[in-house]
């Protein structure tokens, strides 16, 4: 496959996911300027992520601290968003790439980004587990009142919403109960702590995106949709 061909390629996905979201939107009744894409770029390389932004992409997502350290100069662009787990020991580097973090997912972390932002602002997200899994990380639904609280009287990070992955491999209506789930308790977030900017719902990837934007989705994360399916990680 030619550069012009890959170009080409990106273009129209990116031109794809738009028009998806656009009319989701419109027949939820709300305006798709209202969602941010995230184009998750884990494991392609900086010339890749280049022809997204070249396709209109603005706000770029990235899983690992250590890949983006790399690749987030070779770009050279785009608003970065950690959507991955994150370290403590890697805290102090996130803060200076990324303008979103979208997984703090214990008090412990949260105190540790507030030590290391040096005076710096520092927007995150909370990463709430609704369903479970092992695998997806995240504060549990009991523990978002204790986390959310101790950010918001014990630090000064902004806390712009919360974030979480829908079931996977489910039908719809799972995802739009788990997503809606999200909804409810960003808004009772919003009442108890009406200091903080709680105004996002990070929710919805290539394939549950439909469910998370009726549900009211102000960020969506989108990678495979866009950039392809991925090569293996490096060391995997």
């Amino acid at each position: 496959m030619t550069k012009a061909d890959v170009t080409a390629g990106i273009a129209a996905n990116v031109a794809d996911v738009r028009a998806r979201i656009a009319e989701v939107c419109q027949e939820a009744g709300r305006s798709p300027d209202s969602v941010t894409l995230v184009a998750v770029c884990k494991t392609f390389d900086a010339a890749t992520v280049r022809l997204g932004l070249a396709a209109g992409l603005t706000d770029l997502g990235e899983n690992r601290v250590q890949e983006a350290q790399t690749k987030i100069p070779q770009v050279g662009g785009g608003r970065w968003h950690l959507v991955g787990r994150l370290q403590r020991n890697k805290a102090r580097l996130a803060t200076q790439l990324f303008s979103l973090i979208h997984s703090v997912d214990s008090v412990r972390l949260a105190r540790r980004l507030d030590v290391v932002r040096d005076g710096n602002p520092c927007d995150v997200l909370i990463q709430v587990n609704l369903t479970g899994a092992q695998t997806q990380g995240g504060v549990s639904r009991d523990g978002l009142s204790q986390l959310a609280t101790a950010i918001d009287r014990e630090t000064g990070l902004s806390l712009r919403g919360l974030m979480t992955i829908g079931p996977m491999g489910t039908e719809a209506a799972a995802s739009r109960a788990c997503f809606g789930q999200l909804r409810e308790l960003r808004d009772a977030l919003r009442v108890r702590l009406p200091n903080q900017p709680i105004i996002e719902l990070s929710m919805g990837m290539t394939d549950d995106l439909d469910a998370a934007l009726v549900e009211g989705a102000t960020i969506v994360r989108v990678g495979r949709a866009i950039f392809g399916k991925r090569s293996p990680a490096p060391g995997t």
